[in-house]
């Protein structure tokens, strides 16, 4: 997938997004939208810039909002307009873009969109074939519906973070965004069902997703576990129920690892025969499946002590051709120039006004007939102001630097 200055119709092509969303989670869904050809109109103000506008900045030492990476890559192919929706005008001004669009995306706290007079409700007035996504942690309505959280809060809630740590240890939690991008998938998913939907009813309907409810759905195994067994599951640390060895073992090199997976018994023999059959597999600790998860910590040794005399490309590829689960452990220098990942477009390197050639990752599925393709570089702070409203609304020139001077536009 790469940028393409007259790029084809995409699956989407024709619909029109409003996009109130903002961080990762509000991000993705419109960033998905716009690579599949949907024309996706970022509503931003200078008054609270996304947080991902913010940080320090790549070249030079002022900041600078058109310097994020992450910003690059998760708001390109959006056009972007500056609305200070504190001002009434600002506000009839989106409501009057909201009744041009199929879809209108926002991830604030519940009740900032009703506040403002921008809720469902409203806006499905004016425009009753509306699809409107808030996404939330916790969902419009119940008894956590107001708490304050992040990512890392969704994963402790959950349960998620419960299951990550070491062995017998304190729950380290997952250090990641999990959460923001299971809300954002399912997002994209609840938006295009109910755009499918409205061809067959004519009529638009209101996506309540909540973050917590997106990350409990991928938790299936460990619930199924405890309904099963009554076994809360609990840190086990690189190790694997069912699988021994299982994990990241280290390798010849600083900081270098080989990620080794062994299931049957042919797998095992394979891994034997790399190892060129050791003296030690022999030992009755190592007999059996069952055997080898009840010591696993001493088959991790003696595994250990292989894998650090090989490089891991080395110890990855011996260990294949045995028919063995193995690959190195990359870092994300090692995943942008890997050739398998650059043939399969992993990333396209995309031309930005302010960083020039940058690395922007691509989407995850191709589409033999409509494939997704990065339309243009994300868009600078109020880019496409010009465009959007004196095109699209038909307001006059003079009307726009006037709401400009006043900072409704802005």
């Amino acid at each position: 997938m790469t940028q393409q200055k007259n790029p084809q119709p995409g699956p989407l092509d024709g619909y029109r997004v409003l996009d109130f969303g903002w961080v990762l989670a509000g991000a993705v869904p419109g960033m998905i939208l716009a690579d599949m050809g949907a024309d996706v109109i970022k509503v931003e103000t200078r008054q609270r810039m996304d947080y991902m506008r913010l940080g320090r900045p790549i070249i030079g030492d002022t900041p600078d909002p058109e310097q994020n990476p992450m910003f690059h890559n998760v708001n390109r192919g959006k056009r972007s307009i500056t609305l200070n929706t504190t001002r009434p005008e600002a506000v009839q001004l989106a409501r009057r873009l909201a009744a041009q669009c199929d879809v209108v995306i926002e991830n604030f706290s519940p009740g900032v969109m009703q506040r403002l007079g921008l809720d469902y409700p409203t806006l499905s007035r004016d425009n009753p074939r509306l699809v409107m996504a808030s996404i939330t942690s916790n969902g419009q309505t119940g008894p956590l519906r107001d708490l304050r959280a992040y990512a890392p809060s969704i994963g402790a809630l959950s349960g998620l973070d419960s299951t990550m740590g070491y062995q017998n240890g304190r729950p380290l939690g997952l250090k990641h965004a999990y959460a923001d991008l299971c809300g954002a998938l399912h997002a994209v998913f609840a938006i295009t069902a109910a755009l499918y939907q409205r061809r067959r009813t004519n009529q638009g309907q209101y996506i309540d997703l909540s973050m917590l409810r997106a990350t409990v759905a991928t938790m299936g195994a460990g619930l199924m576990e405890y309904e099963l067994t009554g076994r809360v599951p609990q840190p086990q640390g690189n190790h694997d129920p069912t699988m021994a060895p299982y994990g990241n073992y280290p390798c010849q090199g600083q900081d270098q690892w080989v990620s080794i997976a062994v299931r049957t018994q042919a797998e095992w023999q394979g891994l034997l025969e790399a190892m060129g059959h050791p003296d030690w597999a022999n030992q009755p600790p190592f007999a059996s499946r069952y055997a080898r998860l009840n010591h696993r910590q001493q088959l991790d040794a003696h595994l250990s002590q292989w894998t650090q005399t090989l490089p891991p490309w080395e110890a990855a590829q011996l260990l294949q051709t045995h028919g063995v689960a193995a690959f190195p452990v990359l870092d994300a220098e090692a995943r942008l120039f890997n050739p398998h990942f650059q043939e399969r477009g992993l990333y396209s390197e995309i031309e930005h006004p302010a960083l020039g050639a940058e690395p922007i990752f691509n989407l995850m599925w191709q589409l033999s007939r409509t494939p997704p393709q990065i339309r243009r570089h994300a868009p600078q702070l109020g880019e496409h102001n010009r465009q959007v409203f004196c095109h699209l609304l038909n307001l006059p020139e003079s009307e726009l630097t006037r709401l400009q001077q006043n900072q409704v536009i802005w």
